[in-house]
């Protein structure tokens, strides 16, 4: 087949179409959005947020911001129009989600070698190349068809979205304005500082409060990257405050003394009319996030853009069934990209995309698949998704700890070593695969 064709418009299928237009292979991209929604996709634009709008610390001292330096290398588009609609947020990338998702779907739609089909696919195309990114919210029929073809049974787990307030609903005169150690502008956060008598007023009551009620077929274990704040709450006492509540490089300005707790509030849009929770993900329901939220200082009227969600996420036991490549192995022109492969992250989801791109128009072209080095951060995530215990599979995000182990080194030196190493691989890797 001369084309390639992509299944689902989210970050990890919008990179896949990308990649595989500019290698000059035609590319049909199928998104069900708008005509069908999901639970918590609100708009047709591809590659929406669903979840916080930020895609994690931008420094190449950690592994997040390695991952955005290898994408960056790499040519990503979404990481271009990441860098193209950031908003402050200290030391992390955060985006205005609506900028960015119009950013991805222009170019995309700009894309002469893409075509994009507003319409459900339901079911898995005979011929390939293929690339399935339908993400972690799979319609129903596509996700049977999936679990048919895979012959094991799809898992579940839970991701929830934190709630977003207006600034001009948020008591200023409560609130201070600080990055963790100053980093960053040195004020990109909004803090709520807590006394004692308010953290534990905020834990009791998120405690106590009405959670939405699951299903049966929902009744699994949360994805421990991404609890529920009230989740967190009944952990212990002091979860929090050694958690999202962490007062720790944040003095208030007033008293120069670190508060008992901090909120924190981050920048949602560019105009910085609104603000989300960091750390707050919750499955509350809606009256008791307006209830319980408020207990906390500097928010007391608040006006809630958006709540907090919750909703079942989907992806496959991908060790056994597919490759470093992202090909599955019964079937070298099926691919699978995204949160669906058992990523965990935005960005990590793109990656995943990226990979699986490249690697279907060279199945056109007739070329050799590339497996990324497993020194590299993107390799890691990959031979991670192909190589863990399938009966101990958990969603990953990037961290140092899936790259190969730097023997001899010293613990204080490791982190920069792995930086490093994964640097000059890519770098001798592209030179030899271009």
């Amino acid at each position: 087949m001369d084309r390639v064709t992509v299944i689902g418009g989210g970050l990890a299928g919008a990179e896949a179409a990308w990649q595989a237009a500019e290698r000059g292979v035609p590319v049909y991209l199928f998104e069900m959005r708008p005509l069908k929604s999901t639970p918590a996709h609100h708009t047709g634009l591809l590659a929406e947020l669903v979840c916080s709008n930020s895609l994690g610390a931008d420094g190449r001292e950690n592994a997040s911001g390695l991952l955005k330096h290898e994408l960056r290398s790499l040519g990503s588009m979404v990481m271009r129009a990441a860098d193209a609609s950031r908003v402050p947020a200290g030391g992390a990338l955060a985006v205005d989600r609506e900028v960015f998702g119009r950013a991805v779907t222009a170019a995309v739609e700009g894309h002469p070698r893409i075509t994009i089909i507003r319409e459900e696919v339901t079911s898995l195309p005979e011929t390939g190349p293929v690339i399935v990114a339908t993400g972690p919210l799979t319609s129903e029929a596509l996700a049977q068809a999936i679990a048919s073809f895979t012959g094991s049974e799809a898992l579940f787990f839970f991701d929830a979205a934190a709630p977003i307030v207006t600034l001009e609903s948020v008591d200023l005169g409560r609130v201070y304005r600080a990055s963790r150690y100053g980093k960053g502008g040195g004020e990109d956060y909004l803090n709520c500082p807590l006394s004692v008598e308010e953290y534990r007023a905020l834990r009791e009551a998120l405690i106590t409060a009405e959670q939405h009620p699951r299903e049966e077929f929902e009744k699994t274990a949360f994805f421990e990257g991404c609890l529920p704040v009230e989740e967190l709450a009944r952990r212990g006492e002091e979860t929090l405050r050694y958690g999202p509540l962490k007062p720790v490089g944040l003095p208030d300005p007033q008293t120069g003394r670190l508060p008992y707790a901090v909120v924190q509030l981050r920048q949602d849009n560019r105009e910085g009319t609104l603000y989300n929770l960091v750390g707050f993900q919750t499955s509350l329901r809606f009256p008791e996030q307006r209830r319980v939220f408020r207990l906390i200082p500097g928010l007391e009227k608040a006006e809630f853009a958006r709540y907090g969600v919750m909703h079942r996420n989907t992806y496959l036991r991908s060790p056994g069934l597919l490759e470093a490549t992202m090909m599955t192995r019964s079937r070298t022109d099926l691919l699978f990209g995204g949160q669906i492969t058992g990523v965990e992250g935005y960005l990590e989801s793109t990656a995943t995309g990226l990979v699986a791109g490249i690697n279907a128009a060279r199945l056109v072209a007739g070329l050799i698949p590339l497996t990324l080095p497993r020194e590299t951060m993107i390799g890691a995530l990959c031979r991670y998704v192909s190589k863990a215990d399938p009966a101990h599979f958990q969603p990953m995000n990037a961290n140092f700890g899936i790259l190969p182990p730097a023997p001899g080194i010293q613990k204080k030196l490791k982190k920069q070593f792995l930086i490093l190493r994964a640097v000059k691989t890519l770098e001798e890797f592209m030179n030899i695969a271009n």
